[in-house]
């Protein structure tokens, strides 16, 4: 289960990457060099990446990773602002532009979710089997 997770998880972030960065490149267009205009979304999705991959890391060894998921957050917010920036002046624009960063953040939320709760699940088992006094 935790590998169908992961793999949707990935599968809708980069989804929600392509469909977020023709935006954030054309809002690129008008104050940055015309050499870099292709890679400054990445200074919108590389520190998401990051701190997904350090509350990722944290998760498994079980511990909290507070402030790597406030840059998620702060950078998913960045990434809807800006998209939404972008976007036709409409109810329907709007959403289109602002849901695929944030399908990505609770993608990511529910994928975490799914590891430490697996994790305590099987850390009590353990704990369980090691209480249990061996039959003869």
């Amino acid at each position: 289960m935790a590998t169908l997770t992961a793999f949707v998880v990935t599968a809708v972030s980069v989804l929600g990457a392509m469909v977020s960065y023709d935006p954030l490149r054309h809002l690129a267009a008008s104050g940055v060099a015309p050499g870099l205009v292709h890679g400054w979304p990445l200074l919108v999705f590389g520190p998401w990446l990051v701190a997904c991959l350090t509350v990722l890391r944290a998760a498994l060894h079980r511990r909290r990773a507070l402030q790597a998921w406030v840059v998620v957050v702060l950078f998913t917010a960045i990434a809807i602002t800006l998209s939404v920036t972008q976007a036709p002046r409409t109810l329907p624009g709007t959403a289109v532009a602002a849901l695929p960063p944030a399908a990505a953040l609770a993608c990511f939320h529910q994928f975490i979710r799914q590891i430490t709760l697996t994790r305590s699940v099987l850390a009590r088992a353990a704990a369980h089997r090691a209480d249990t006094p061996s039959r003869p």
